[in-house]
């Protein structure tokens, strides 16, 4: 027994039968919810939940707006600005409540790291769902382009080889992609994939989220960057490839790819270990491959970058990667590029291809330019925030040198082709998952150095990557909110409103409203096989509607002469170019709202001449009408007497 004047740290027991036991515990419960103690109505548990719970207030109010500007939103008469000056004003101030509350949330220590992501996800609803919601029809005439390919693998139950599709075999040399939908298709029980394609933007983007976050936690614990860094890269992705496409699906597996080799190479640890994620590796890279060309090649030179750094200099991941490339290049993708080859080597250098804007590639009118511009001025502030953010966080800078090779690794391949002038978009997206972790780093204070494994140091291995850390370093204190504290939240919020028009400043060109689509169905329905369709472009729905068994030629393609020599005789010189097809298949000339928009809009035709056009056709002899609405019209050329 302890001394008089001690308390016994372990004080004994007095020893009880079980029955006692029991019912000396329940006297005790009962006595314990008797006294008074903490509860809901106290006003101390009151404050602490309000508190906790005022993130959802911005949240949910921003989403209320938007749900409010959606259905007051009209888009039946789209001008040049597109959605830009459809929207109502509500959508623009739940966009602005929604960065506010997001920016204050993501900085305070005391929120749960769920809120930021809930703001994330909220982001991405407004920013990819509105058109989805707001269009009855899918957009983009690409994304009804890839449906018509999986139609054909359902319709013919197979691949087909280049002499019986010519240029569209290229989609059965990298079918990945299509024959997975045409599984999706029969798995729903849908009729095709534009059954679901619309929702197809928000689908692929929210696919991006989770190797981006573990591509960022692998370089820092600070969830403010991480979650600032995952804000940028939604705002700043805004170059449409989300849509219904291989490009979508392929970018996705490509940061899985990179999540691993930054978290699961170039660390100790035995070879069978490793073993298995070179396995689930190159399962990925064989996904990426079969379905994409442009991505493989995006994927090597990202992986030879990381490859000379000395924390990640393991050859597994690019040896592996160059195999199966190659592999499937000198195999099923050899008669395309047995075809493309010479192009592809003449093209290589030609840097002025990437930013040269020739016939039916410049911008026309204010609101074509507007939303051109915004979509260039939200790219190059990224960019230059991304920058700042290099210079400014030195410790960062050495910690994520993976991540500024990641960034800077594309640059090479807008040199190496043009790739029908679209490399600059594609290599400001693969740039975009590192610019935007040091964009997010210039927004913010003085990012603290993460703890490193003491124990992985010492043996002269890389530390450990922040996410497999047991400890984590406290977050900073909020500055006081003076004049310059206001300067980082606006430029997030001038980020994310830019967003808007650069993402869906050109809808006029890119929706097709539902009579668009069932004036070009009823033609499809009705044309023999080896029937022609002419049409101004290729800018409209069902384009390449069984395109194995109909014809298609889009006379804006054509040299500059020949179209001179349409405008001034429409009719002569289209019923000469039409009167090659022979009985019983014919020969039809199609114009559309999606055509005359994409004319308009990116400097083909202007208005009077395509309305001399269509009128020189309707009053010819040589032309029937067949079918007229609101969206278009459709002719068909007589036989010849």
């Amino acid at each position: 027994m302890p001394e008089t004047g001690e308390t016994p740290a372990h004080p004994e027991q007095p020893e009880h039968d079980s029955r006692t036991s029991q019912e000396a515990a329940t006297t005790r419960s009962h006595e314990a919810s008797a006294r008074p103690g903490p509860s809901a109505s106290t006003p101390a548990v009151r404050r602490a939940r309000v508190a906790a719970a005022w993130p959802a207030v911005p949240l949910l109010a921003a989403l209320a707006l938007w749900v409010y500007a959606v259905r007051h939103t009209d888009v039946s008469a789209l001008d040049d600005y597109g959605l830009v000056s459809a929207l109502h004003p509500t959508f623009w101030a739940g966009l602005a409540v929604l960065t506010a509350g997001f920016w204050f949330t993501v900085r305070d220590p005391r929120r749960r790291a769920g809120w930021p992501a809930a703001y994330v996800l909220g982001l991405l609803v407004i920013e990819r769902a509105t058109q989805a919601v707001l269009y009855p029809t899918p957009l983009y005439a690409w994304a009804w382009k890839h449906d018509a390919v999986i139609d054909h693998l359902l319709t013919s139950g197979g691949l087909q080889s280049a002499d019986r599709l010519g240029d569209m075999a290229v989609y059965d040399q990298w079918p990945g992609f299509f024959a997975a939908q045409a599984a999706l298709v029969r798995l729903l029980g849908v009729d095709n994939a534009a059954m679901y394609m619309a929702w197809w933007p928000l689908v692929s983007s929210v696919l991006l989220l989770l190797p981006l976050l573990l591509i960022y936690r692998t370089f820092t614990e600070d969830r403010r960057l991480i979650w600032t860094a995952m804000w940028l890269f939604c705002v700043g992705n805004w170059v449409g490839q989300d849509y219904f496409s291989p490009q979508s699906v392929a970018f996705a597996l490509h940061l899985g790819v990179l999540a691993v080799v930054l978290r699961r190479y170039g660390r100790p640890g035995g070879r069978q270990r490793q073993a298995v994620w070179t396995v689930l590796l190159s399962v990925l890279v064989i996904a990426i491959v079969v379905s994409h060309q442009l991505t493989p090649g995006m994927l090597v030179v990202t992986l030879l970058a990381l490859a000379f750094t000395r924390r990640h200099r393991d050859w597994v991941p690019l040896v592996t990667t160059v195999v199966i490339f190659l592999a499937w290049c000198l195999t099923a993708a050899l008669p395309f590029l047995s075809a493309a080859m010479p192009d592809m080597i003449r093209s290589v250098g030609d840097i002025g291809a990437n930013v040269e804007t020739g016939y039916g590639s410049t911008p026309t009118g204010t609101g074509a330019v507007a939303t051109s511009w915004a979509a260039r001025l939200l790219s190059g502030s990224v960019l230059l925030l991304a920058l700042a953010g290099v210079l400014r966080q030195r410790a960062l800078r050495q910690r994520a040198l993976p991540l500024l090779l990641v960034a800077a690794a594309p640059l090479p391949m807008f040199v190496a082709s043009s790739y029908g002038s679209e490399m600059i978009f594609r290599v400001l997206m693969f740039m975009l998952p590192g610019a935007a972790f040091f964009a997010a780093a210039a927004l913010l204070p003085r990012v603290p150095a993460p703890i490193t494994d003491a124990r992985e140091t010492e043996r002269g291995g890389p530390p450990a990557p922040a996410g497999a850390q047991r400890r984590r370093s406290p977050l900073p204190s909020l500055p006081p909110l003076r004049y310059a504290a206001w300067l980082s939240p606006l430029v997030l919020l001038a980020g994310t409103l830019a967003f808007v028009p650069s993402y869906s400043g050109k809808d006029r060109v890119n929706y097709f409203p539902p009579g668009e689509v069932a004036l070009v169905r009823q033609l499809f329905d009705q044309a023999p096989d080896d029937s022609l369709v002419v049409a101004a472009n290729r800018n409209y729905p069902l384009a390449y509607e069984q395109y194995w068994r109909v014809d298609h030629y889009w006379f804006l393609e054509d040299t500059r002469a020949h179209v001179d020599d349409i405008v001034r005789d429409p009719a002569a010189v289209l019923a000469r170019d039409m009167a090659g097809v022979e009985a019983p298949a014919r020969a039809y000339f199609l114009l559309t709202q999606g055509q005359v928009a994409n004319s308009e809009m990116n400097g083909q035709l202007n208005t009077a001449q395509l309305r001399r056009v269509r009128e020189s056709v309707a009053d010819s002899p040589r032309f029937e009408r067949v079918a007229r609405n609101s969206a278009g019209v459709l002719y068909v050329l007589k036989p010849a007497s």
